[in-house]
């Protein structure tokens, strides 16, 4: 019997990934940080021109007209949305 998400292993795993990312950060290049910040602007804004052209939010439109996973184009629409560039 399916009961849902167990919030409890949800919080655990997004405390993990919020380390290993400040893991990253610290032994990372600033040069290598800032080019991975250029490259997501990049995908951002082909996200958003595409939003624009087609009038579509759904991820699998975003995956296939962006070249991105569809994990890739929910993370991208959730980001922007929480900018209020969505």
């Amino acid at each position: 019997m399916d009961e849902g998400v167990d919030p409890t292993d949800m919080c655990q795993s997004m405390v993990e990934r919020v380390a290993r990312s400040k893991q990253l950060t610290a032994v990372a290049e600033p040069e290598i940080l800032s080019l991975f910040e250029d490259w997501l602007e990049e995908l951002e804004g082909e996200v958003l021109a595409f939003a624009k052209k087609t009038g579509s939010l759904d991820p699998l439109d975003l995956a296939k007209g962006c070249g991105l996973s569809r994990s890739g184009a929910e993370f991208l629409t959730t980001k922007l949305k929480r900018e209020g560039k969505l």
